[in-house]
């Protein structure tokens, strides 16, 4: 008995083939342990595989010299040059979140968009088709052109998808101003951002006004007492038992600004009489009134048509002149515009006046006026002298009586153009506007103006009648500019004499004048900011009387007072509705203001409110009631 026997016909040597890479049983299953038998990986994903000559134990089958027919691919295990053809033409991603709708591609986005149809990919090589020597490389898909115009499609759409799923508006709580986006063609990849139109200011602005300049020569340090007292002095009655017409021209209410009793201004050889009179608009008018002149020829009227031409500064503005007989006579009315509690140089520095109480003192007027208010003075009326001189105009009129103080060293010259009616002469030419003005006209503006200088230097009227003593106390106390500026008004007529040559007397001193002018309005400017939210109270005072106690909500229960209308409203009693331990009510204006300030600021201070009936008591900050004010003003303004 055998117990091995060898085959008859075969060789006893064994057959070595190559292993078969298709298993004979297709029902069976490949194995799960990794041999030589088993294809790369990355043939099947990548085409080629780098480590194929490194030492890379799976099977690595040869590339076919021609492209495989195309199979058919199982549903169950597709090819990778399936997987690779589903992948490309898979549908872009839109999140179902977008809230704007889908704007339509430009050119190169539609082209790049197109799907890769079956046929546009058997145009293009393979999948599989590589060199023997490509190299991996991860980024690949990334370096490539038309790959990386692909990748940058969906990322841009996918990052753009997400930006507007968000719909992030951080002003949708304070305004409801969202507009249309506008689009950019040359910017396909960037989110439209909205637009806003900025509204007016709902409230205020709480800002510093720049610094406080210099003092100025020109800003007085108790202005608000000086305005407050302007506006008083406009709505003064008359006195009564004056006997003055109650209608002039269109002009009433009038009030004598100078003496109309005892000694008597005179204008030339005539007597005057200035009033205060309010005019068909309204504003304030001074009306200067010479009695006893019969008017003989209305063309005498033809100077105030021309001064009332001129705008100055320094010059009190003209209206009109008239003829009544409404005080009983003849008398000639020249209007001008009123300056409430102005005064004439005269009364500001020569009129005697009584020792004063300062710092608990008794101290005496000053003697004399300082040089530097001079030269203002000196500045100010020689710029109204050539604003005049230029039209063709003489002024006749620069005395210390006439030249007014309006505010802190600010003058201006009065009485223009009476002088021309009083001295009209028929045999005298029409003066032609823009004509020079005649060489003996310019010559007593200068003497007037130098008479005027010497008795503001001397503190007298009568200063150029002792013209020697007078000269020695100017050369006494000021500079020899000044005497020289003077002297130069009082000298003789010359041919070429006119205002221009004073300027260059005056030199550097016009520097100083405009540094104070400039420093005044930076000073004025800053008093102006500090007043812009002035208005502040008065818009929460106009908020509380809108949403307190509307009577078409009366029944609406989101109206009624409940919520942020029951605080607002028990804070208004809070404010107005206090009474003492006697019940008698509290008025008390500092508590409003400081209730309605701290309201304002939104200040975390608390306060507890207390119900009509005594029943509820809340304890809240006025921050809280800032915004139980804000929620229902805004509630109130969209409904």
């Amino acid at each position: 008995m055998a117990f091995f026997s060898r085959p008859q016909s075969a060789s006893a040597a064994i057959k070595i083939v190559a292993p078969s890479t298709v298993s004979d049983d297709p029902t069976k299953s490949s194995p799960k342990k990794d041999s030589t038998q088993r294809q790369c990986r990355n043939i099947l994903i990548y085409g080629s595989c780098k480590f194929q000559d490194k030492g890379c134990i799976y099977l690595h089958p040869p590339r076919p010299s021609t492209p495989p027919p195309a199979q058919t691919p199982q549903p169950e295990t597709p090819s990778g040059s399936a997987k690779l053809s589903q992948a490309v033409n898979a549908p872009v991603f839109v999140p179902k979140s977008s809230s704007l709708p889908p704007t339509s591609p430009s050119p190169s986005r539609a082209q790049a968009q197109t799907p890769l149809t079956a046929s546009t990919l058997s145009n293009s090589p393979p999948a599989t088709e590589y060199d023997e020597n490509d190299p991996y490389d991860p980024n690949y898909y990334l370096q490539s052109g038309e790959n990386n115009d692909l990748y940058g499609m969906y990322a841009a759409d996918s990052v753009a998808s997400q930006m507007q799923a968000l719909d992030v508006n951080p002003y949708s709580k304070l305004y409801d101003l969202q507009l249309q986006p506008e689009y950019d063609q040359s910017m396909e990849y960037y989110q439209p951002q909205p637009s806003y139109i900025r509204q007016p200011l709902d409230y205020h602005l709480y800002s510093l006004p720049p610094p406080s300049p210099p003092p100025s020569h020109f800003i007085s340090p108790t202005l608000y007492t000086d305005l407050q007292l302007r506006s008083e002095i406009v709505h003064t009655a008359p006195a009564p038992g004056l006997n003055l017409p109650d209608e002039l021209q269109g002009y009433h209410t009038l009030v004598p600004l100078e003496s109309t009793t005892g000694e008597r201004r005179k204008f030339g050889n005539w007597y005057s009489t200035v009033y205060r009179a309010t005019g068909k608009d309204g504003r304030g008018y001074v009306l200067r009134r010479v009695s006893d002149f019969r008017l003989m020829h209305h063309a005498a009227f033809q100077g105030i048509e021309q001064w009332s031409r001129v705008h100055h500064p320094n010059i009190v503005p003209i209206h009109e002149a008239f003829t009544t007989r409404s005080f009983g006579d003849n008398s000639l009315v020249v209007a001008y515009t009123y300056y409430p509690n102005s005064q004439t140089l005269y009364d500001a520095h020569i009129k005697p006046r009584a020792p004063t109480f300062v710092h608990g003192r008794l101290q005496a007027a000053p003697p004399h006026v300082s040089e530097r208010t001079l030269w203002s003075y000196i500045i100010q009326i020689a710029g109204a002298m050539k604003a005049a001189h230029d039209q063709g105009l003489a002024v006749r009129m620069i005395d210390v009586t006439k030249v007014i103080v309006t505010g802190r060293n600010r003058i201006r010259v009065g009485s223009c153009g009476l002088a021309d009616v009083l001295t009209y002469s028929p045999s005298t030419p029409a003066r032609v506007p823009g004509t020079p003005v005649p060489a003996a006209q310019i010559q007593e503006d200068l003497v007037m103006f130098g008479k005027l200088i010497m008795a503001l230097c001397c503190n007298n009227v009568a200063a150029t009648s002792n013209f020697a003593k007078s000269l020695e106390v100017v050369t006494q106390h000021y500079s020899t500019d000044l005497k020289n500026v003077a002297l130069f008004c009082l000298s003789k007529p010359g041919a070429h004499k006119h205002i221009g040559q004073l300027f260059d007397m005056i030199g550097s001193r016009l520097l100083t004048e405009m540094d104070d002018l400039q420093n005044g309005m930076d000073h004025l400017e800053g008093q102006l900011m500090s007043e812009l939210e002035n208005a502040r109270l008065v818009r929460l005072l106009s908020k509380f009387g809108f949403i307190n106690e509307r009577p078409e909500f009366a029944r609406d229960e989101r109206w009624s007072e409940t919520g942020d209308r029951y605080i607002i409203k028990l804070f208004r009693d809070y404010v107005f509705h206090q009474v003492d331990e006697r019940g008698r009510p509290i008025v008390s204006l500092s508590h409003v203001l400081s209730c309605l300030n701290k309201l304002d600021a939104g200040t975390e201070e608390r306060i507890m409110l207390v119900s009509r009936d005594e029943q509820s008591v809340l304890v809240v900050s006025y921050k809280d009631v800032k915004t139980c004010v804000e929620s229902a003003f805004a509630e109130l303004s969209q409904r």
